[in-house]
């Protein structure tokens, strides 16, 4: 089985790694969404994955700085089976079909998880250094469902088509 992160004992550095991984894990799992829906146009589905995981390749990047910053090239002891899909969205979600809409809710959704990741991981922190950290990058989570909801204002609802039309022979969906 594995390791579980004890919040209690968590070091700042071990807490950044934590953050890293995380960021990692969800810009993963929204390339393999992109490849999953394709491109059809400027401005689909494909285009908000991307556009996701270049968030959290970002904002991944920024943590590397700062752990590089204060602990140089010390090694990690914390691993990705240390948590699951904190902030990756759910790999059930997408769809071929799916409009730029929906994949702002699988991402909306994701953001939602990673608020209630550090909201819930706060309460179990001893360290000063760690709190502060998780209180930052809850604090962004916020900031990123704000973002989320505005690109999502005015985007009609539903797939791109209807769903017995994909697969229907002949169709102009395909």
């Amino acid at each position: 089985m594995a390791q579980k992160i004890d919040f209690a004992k968590l070091t700042l550095k071990d807490a950044l790694d934590l953050a890293i991984l995380i960021e990692e894990e969800a810009k993963e799992r929204y390339e393999q969404f992109a490849k999953l829906v394709g491109g059809r146009y400027k401005g689909d589905a494909d285009d908000v994955f991307r556009t996701m995981a270049g968030y959290e390749a970002k904002h991944g990047a920024e943590l590397s700085a700062r752990r590089a910053k204060l602990f140089g090239n010390a090694p990690r002891t914390v691993t990705r089976d240390m948590f699951e899909e904190v902030e990756a969205p759910d790999y059930g979600k997408p769809r071929v079909f799916m409009s730029a809409r929906q994949a702002f809710e699988v991402a909306l959704k994701a953001e939602d998880n990673a608020y209630d990741y550090f909201d819930g991981a706060l309460k179990h922190v001893k360290d000063a250094e760690v709190r502060k950290l998780f209180e930052e990058l809850r604090g962004e989570e916020v900031q990123h469902q704000e973002y989320i909801r505005k690109a999502m204002a005015g985007l009609p609802e539903g797939p791109d088509v209807e769903e017995s039309e994909a697969d229907a022979p002949g169709s102009d969906a395909g």
